[in-house]
């Protein structure tokens, strides 16, 4: 995994525009504008894979992950999820929290292994109308995963 800095917006972009369509892929203008913000992190595995992730007090929340099509089967998502869940824990998060589409059965099932329970849901949350599930993983009780993702 290599930490992302402003230099990887475009790349980072790329990869979201692979898997998330129309307006739901972030720009890299807007990715910058992420990294930008106070607590922002984030993580590029070269294969393709990315996650942006914030950590405000003691509370962390996933952004944005994606893994292009191209490089799906090779748990890139468990390593990155991995990855930023241990950075939020060092960087003093005791949870973390994200949404995830209710139908994305690949990405609940992933969430759901690492520990993360759904806690709320957000009625038409995304722009083609779907609802999502908010979904929160207390870290100090969160499965340890390092070894699962390597």
């Amino acid at each position: 995994m290599i930490p992302v800095s402003l230099v990887h917006a475009p790349l980072l972009a790329a990869i979201h525009a692979a898997v998330f369509a129309g307006s739901e892929a972030w720009s890299s203008e807007a990715i910058t504008a992420q990294l930008r913000l106070p607590g922002t992190f984030g993580f590029l595995a070269e294969e393709g894979g990315m996650i942006l992730a914030r950590v405000v007090a003691d509370e962390a929340e996933i952004l944005t992950l994606a893994v292009a099509p191209k490089a799906r089967g090779k748990n890139l998502g468990r390593a990155l999820l991995c990855a930023a869940m241990a950075e939020a824990a060092r960087r003093g998060a005791k949870s973390m929290a994200l949404e995830v589409a209710k139908t994305n059965e690949r990405a609940n099932a992933l969430y759901r292994a690492l520990g993360f329970v759904p806690v709320g849901q957000r009625l038409r949350y995304y722009a083609d109308g779907s609802d999502a599930w908010v979904m929160r993983v207390a870290l100090t009780s969160a499965p340890v995963c390092a070894t699962k993702a390597e």
